[in-house]
């Protein structure tokens, strides 16, 4: 059986809040902003980058700072989308975020459902960020799968 693999693009905002009464992502290792500092997300994908955009999936994983003399994360994480054609389907994303970078690569290490044996890569972008920690982060998502 020959299977043809499909490439698909999704363009989505992801919403990482530290600050107030419910926060998406929590620190659980680390002291400040250093070396080994860690967060648990479980960060809100929505279609635009307005708090109020309609919610298309979650961030669900972790980030550290990886880098002890620059701003670099490393990133581990699952898109899990909840709308549409793609609800009940993932997209597992790890890698480098140097967040300092106008756009960061990171790669598409695997996927389930629609984008089952997924590889690819996503592009971030940051739209908007605050001293709280508080972030929207654009998100380019190149993903071939069966």
């Amino acid at each position: 059986m020959t299977r043809t693999e499909k490439t698909t693009h999704l363009h989505f905002y992801f919403h990482d809040v530290q600050s107030g009464k419910n926060p998406t992502a929590i620190k659980v290792i680390g002291d400040g902003l250093g070396f080994g500092t860690t967060f648990i997300m479980d960060d809100a994908l929505r279609q635009g980058p307005e708090r109020d955009s309609k919610i298309i999936g979650r961030a669900q994983g972790m980030y550290s700072i990886a880098a002890q003399n620059d701003i670099a994360l490393l990133m581990m994480m699952t898109f899990v989308f909840v709308e549409g054609r793609y609800n009940g389907s993932t997209i597992s994303v790890m890698g480098r975020n140097h967040v300092i970078d106008d756009v960061r690569e990171m790669s598409i290490v695997g996927g389930s459902g629609v984008f089952r044996l997924g590889k690819g890569y996503a592009l971030a972008h940051t739209v908007w960020f605050d001293t709280t920690g508080d972030a929207i982060v654009e998100y380019n998502v190149f993903v071939q799968h069966l």
